[in-house]
């Protein structure tokens, strides 16, 4: 009897038919995340990152892409359906290794200046896009189960929704791993989500990346506020309350998951609302 097929191989078959109608060639092995499948390929023989959405966040996600025209985000090269291909990244720079080597300002400003660029004015209307109130919508029913500084977090966030200001299509998941070095193109956001709202929520995720082992130091966070508050052009306060209302939504959601990364969130919500006590 013949052995069951491999992941690689179920996933190679995904893409056999882009490969084809593209003209790619493979260039590494495939890999899954959460939302998509993805395969590094060669188009014309540059390096592509080809990419198959599995849900309507991740396509939706795709068509923004489409629209920046590769200002501040990657090039897409072919769209079609639930299928992406997009220019590849090959710089050696990290802004997560940048972050934890001393250089935590450094790959702020960074992410500040990508986040600008994709706010820029273009003269295409942008896709439909999501209103950011709806984008908020798992973390009422999280306040009202668990209270405490999840209530605070949606007072803020409700304060802030009811008064929205520069509005503009957002990333609505920028941190330092979807900001990544192309090279001489500098550097490039990929994988946005499909919401528009004040620009001031692009860079609350800055400041409270789970995956960023320094994000819950105390230190680190009135730090990074000063800094991004200045390169964004941001007014101090409320960008504060952009990270405590944030780091709410991030924490519901992994809660919904029973994922242990939420106590991060809670911990960056909890320094927030000690730094807007403080002012």
């Amino acid at each position: 009897m013949a052995a069951p097929p491999s992941p690689v191989e179920d996933l190679a078959a995904e893409f056999s038919p882009w490969l084809k109608r593209w003209q790619l060639t493979p260039d590494g092995a495939p890999f899954s995340t959460r939302g998509s499948y993805l395969m590094p390929v060669r188009h014309a023989g540059q390096p592509a990152m080809l990419k198959v959405a599995l849900d309507a966040e991740e396509q939706n996600g795709a068509r923004l892409m489409h629209w920046w025209e590769g200002d501040g985000a990657a090039r897409v090269l072919a769209h079609a359906d639930n299928v992406l291909l997009m220019e590849r990244a090959t710089g050696e720079g990290s802004l997560f290794d940048m972050a934890l080597d001393g250089r935590d300002d450094e790959a702020s400003r960074i992410l500040c200046a990508t986040v600008a660029r994709l706010h820029a004015p273009r003269e295409r209307p942008p896709p439909e896009l999501l209103p950011l109130e709806q984008w908020f919508i798992a973390l009422w029913p999280a306040a009202a189960i668990h209270g405490g500084i999840l209530t605070r977090c949606q007072r803020a966030a409700e304060a802030l929704l009811a008064s929205p200001r520069e509005q503009v299509p957002l990333h609505a998941d920028i941190h330092h791993c979807n900001v990544l070095d192309f090279g001489p193109r500098g550097w490039l956001a990929i994988d946005p989500k499909w919401v528009i709202g004040e620009r001031g929520f692009d860079y609350a995720n800055i400041l409270c990346n789970p995956d960023l082992p320094i994000v819950t130091q105390p230190a680190r966070l009135r730090r990074q506020v000063e800094v991004v508050s200045e390169a964004a052009g941001l007014e101090r306060r409320r960008l504060l309350q952009w990270v405590l209302a944030y780091a709410g939504l991030s924490a519901a959601w992994f809660m919904e998951d029973d994922d242990p990364l939420a106590e991060s969130d809670l911990q960056v919500a909890r320094h927030a609302a000690t730094l807007l006590d403080a002012a």
